[in-house]
């Protein structure tokens, strides 16, 4: 008797290997442009700084433009930077770790930024969550993503709410901004690979997270309206074996 699953399964993982060569030849292209990237970057550095000694108006006139060939390389580099970082594998190394622990972390690192911007940081921790398994770097980029994501929506006077709480099958983790808000079709594609609506932006931050926690066997929702700020909400599973540990030790 034939396995009436098998044909769809074939069909499947051809698509898987077509995108992961597709992934592995953008990686390597990039890697391509990157070279000469910042072969360009150093002189037009030299250059401008040959320039800089010049008093003359035209000199001033061409270091301008050196400037912006200058700035337009780095904006380049950042992209393909955030690009090999979102293609790029991720091998994890889980580690048991206090899910409120690391967001302090993550907002220890913030905090500075957000008192100079004049938001209000706000946490609510549960105290009693269970252990989970993170890649504590790769979880701090993901959950910085986010929070930064929060602070470049939220004006002056408003507020970034961070509050954990245990769930049936691990914790959860809410971010939630008194910011702008999105609109329907905006929240539809903030995941979507090199959509932003920031003038600038490489639209990699959010895929980028999304994938991380993911990664972690998690999932990350988002509820927003135009107006009313906006809420991404984590949720990481508890593996079985803390799960009961963490009974049979309270």
């Amino acid at each position: 008797m034939s396995d009436s699953n098998a044909p769809q399964s074939d069909t499947n993982q051809k698509l898987i290997d077509q995108y992961q060569e597709i992934v592995r030849l953008a990686g390597g292209l990039a890697h391509e442009i990157k070279n000469p990237l910042s072969t360009i970057r150093l002189n037009m550095e030299l250059l401008a700084e040959d320039f800089s000694e010049s008093i003359s108006a035209r000199d001033q006139r061409a270091l301008r433009k050196v400037q912006v060939v200058e700035r337009e390389c780095q904006r380049l580099q950042d992209l393909l930077d955030n690009f090999l970082n979102y293609t790029k594998t991720r091998n994890l190394r889980l580690e048991p770790t206090r899910l409120n622990d690391q967001v302090d972390r993550v907002l220890d690192f913030f905090r500075p930024k957000a008192k100079e911007a004049g938001i209000e940081l706000v946490t609510y921790f549960s105290p009693d969550l269970p252990t989970v398994l993170l890649d504590r770097e790769a979880f701090h980029g993901a959950l910085l993503n986010l929070v930064l994501n929060a602070e470049q929506a939220v004006s002056k006077g408003g507020q970034i709410v961070v509050r954990s709480y245990a769930t049936a099958d691990g914790v959860a983790l809410d971010l939630i901004d008194t910011g702008c808000g999105m609109d329907e079709d905006t929240r539809a594609k903030i995941f979507d690979a090199f959509f932003s609506t920031k003038n600038g932006g490489s639209g990699l931050g959010l895929p980028t997270t999304r994938k991380v926690v993911e990664a972690h066997g998690g999932t990350i929702l988002v509820q927003s309206e135009p107006g009313r700020g906006t809420q991404f909400t984590i949720k990481l599973p508890t593996p079985a074996r803390l799960a009961t540990e963490k009974s049979t030790t309270s």
